[in-house]
């Protein structure tokens, strides 16, 4: 099309020079002029001259137009092929981000520096220094505890959690290595969330946090009652403590939060904690209750009962521990205070006495036939400058239980701390701190235990 256009314009300009030369010509010379065959001939030859160009033009333009889009094919396909790539790499990319965001590791680290002084006397005796019941002589570092915890959120509901459980005492030169919470939760509402696994129990965390000073001591229930008794004799064995942190199970639990606020947890376990991974006939429950009048303090109390795992196939007969808890505490910026008790039975005696009179039968529990305790803690604390708090504590315990003649004997057990604690970094706590802690025997075989500790206790988080 733009070819012939080209060729009328061209023939059009020949035709109006012609006619322009023939008009000049006709002024001048008024005689008629005629063109002869070979002038025609000759702008014929030029007009085919000039179509034959303008051809060859449209061709190349045509040509070119065709290159301009195999350039624009060929360059758009190189950025296709190389999106490709960046696309994966992106998607890639996203799908470590939202790993990375999803999941949480962090860790806790109890340690500490101390001097321990630890003597004991039976009957009349003189006290001797001597390491035994959960006491070492003399200086030393242990790191009682270094929990690693792992924890995932696969959605708004559902996450998983892993916590491994490692201590280490250089004044055994041993170290163990647990894992202390393995499970998958479901957070229905904030009411209503559900564990399974090996998750915390409903008491002992739960005091934990209104205590405040986990690094220093375990709350009561969870400190070990070193000294204890064996068969009401001198060489006592030791009862543990009278609950577990964790335990396997399937657990329960949910909160508000503010002023008028409630808390709960029912927890279905196995019964020996974390550390012991069996199979019984029955399973243990353990639960809690609690109200927050202001968001400052809490009133809650809760049980336990169960078999402690002990109730197994063609085994000895058993009974039925039970616990019953009880916390008043109060924690702001500046004050802490709170008071626990507890009281349990058939905690240490889980076996059954079959025998009669002095003999011992099959099941028997120490020699003896039932056991029951009463415990109770005190403890405040100020922070009376930034980073800088003292704080101090006092626990008592009654244990009693009846030997094979039904005489009821009681062991003794006082311990109190105090201390001044120290913020180092927001994740770094220290604490200069005393301890004291001394138990006593039945009457009848009495035996008394006494130990003095004085040191730094830390707590690293991360």
């Amino acid at each position: 099309m733009r070819s012939k256009l080209l060729t009328v314009a061209i023939a059009a300009g020949l035709g109006v020079t012609s006619l322009s030369a023939m008009a000049a010509t006709k002024q001048q010379q008024p005689a008629r002029v005629t063109v002869d065959a070979a002038t025609l001939q000759q702008l014929q030859a030029q007009l085919a001259a000039l179509q034959s160009q303008v051809a060859d033009l449209q061709a190349k333009q045509e040509a070119q137009a065709d290159a301009q889009v195999e350039t624009a094919k060929a360059v758009n396909d190189v950025q296709v092929a190389s999106a490709k790539p960046t696309d994966e790499l992106a998607k890639k990319l996203d799908a470590l981000n939202k790993l990375v965001d999803n999941t949480k590791i962090g860790g806790t680290m109890f340690f500490d520096v101390t001097n321990q002084d630890h003597d004991e006397k039976v009957g009349a005796a003189p006290s001797t220094k001597k390491d035994g019941h959960g006491s070492t002589n003399g200086t030393g570092f242990d790191v009682k505890r270094f929990y690693l915890t792992v924890d995932h959120k696969f959605d708004d509901v559902w996450s998983a959690n892993l916590t491994t459980d490692f201590s280490y005492q250089s004044s055994l030169s041993s170290t163990s290595l647990f894992v202390k919470k393995a499970y998958v939760q479901g957070k229905f509402d904030p009411l209503f969330t559900v564990r399974f696994g090996a998750a915390d129990m409903p008491w002992i965390p739960f005091v934990e946090k209104w205590y405040g000073y986990r690094y220093v001591e375990n709350t009561i229930t969870d400190r070990s009652f070193e000294g204890g008794r064996s068969g009401g004799t001198a060489t006592a064995g030791g009862v543990g403590a009278f609950g577990n942190s964790s335990d396997w199970g399937i657990h329960a639990l949910g909160a508000t939060t503010g002023d008028n606020s409630v808390n709960y947890q029912l927890s279905v376990v196995n019964g020996r904690g974390y550390r012991n991974l069996s199979r019984s006939k029955s399973v243990d429950t353990e639960a809690r209750f609690g109200y927050s009048p202001i968001e400052q303090m809490v009133i809650a109390v809760g049980g336990y009962s169960g078999k402690r795992g002990n109730d197994v196939e063609n085994g000895a007969d058993t009974r039925t521990a039970t616990r019953g808890d009880a916390l008043l505490a109060w924690r702001d910026k500046t004050w802490g205070a709170g008071v626990e008790y507890f009281h349990s039975e058939n905690w240490d005696d889980i076996l059954r006495y079959t025998g009669t009179g002095l003999t011992p039968g099959v099941g028997a529990a120490n020699n003896t036939k039932k056991d029951k305790a009463d415990g109770y803690s005190l403890w405040a604390d100020w922070k009376f400058m930034d980073q800088w708090a003292v704080f101090a504590r006092y626990d008592n315990l009654d244990y009693k239980y009846t030997n094979l003649t039904d005489v009821e004997e009681k062991i003794k057990d006082k311990y109190y701390n105090a201390g001044v604690s120290y913020d180092v970094l927001k994740n770094l706590k220290m604490a200069l701190v005393y301890k004291h802690n001394k138990l006593d025997g039945p009457v009848a075989t009495p035996y008394h235990y006494k130990t003095n500790e004085v040191g730094v206790w830390g707590m690293l988080s991360f």
